[in-house]
């Protein structure tokens, strides 16, 4: 096990940065909405204040624009965290593999032994 290297080891490696990456974007898109979703909450609780309905319709499209950036961010992300997700089942997999042709190895090497044993038992009588 101890001369076990995965061969796509660095696409992995890429992988989980880029989904870093796109966590931090979409973490980022996430704080954009809520910020203006917020400024829009203020604008329509201090309507009177803000008479100009204008300021609170650009507020609206501009909450529009970030929830469809934060839609994208959201499935970027996800697509990336299933792409890193798969690279880690096949090494997963490849492990489980490259354990059991351990076992079977040893296994057949325990056997050789016991046969010997036997053989050399049997043989002495």
């Amino acid at each position: 096990m101890s001369n076990f290297k995965f061969k796509l080891q660095k696409l992995l490696d890429i992988r989980v940065n880029e989904e870093e990456e796109s966590k931090l974007f979409y973490s980022k898109a996430q704080n954009q909405k809520n910020i203006v979703e917020n400024k829009l909450h203020e604008l329509e609780n201090n309507y009177k204040k803000y008479s100009d309905n204008t300021t609170i319709k650009d507020t609206e499209k501009e909450l529009e624009a970030k929830e469809i950036e934060l839609e994208k961010a959201k499935k970027d992300f996800i697509d990336k965290r299933i792409k890193r997700r798969s690279l880690e089942v096949l090494k997963e997999n490849k492990i489980l593999e490259i354990k059991k042709e351990e076992e079977r190895l040893e296994q057949i090497s325990n056997d050789e032994f016991a046969l010997y044993g036997y053989i050399r038992k049997t043989s002495n009588l």
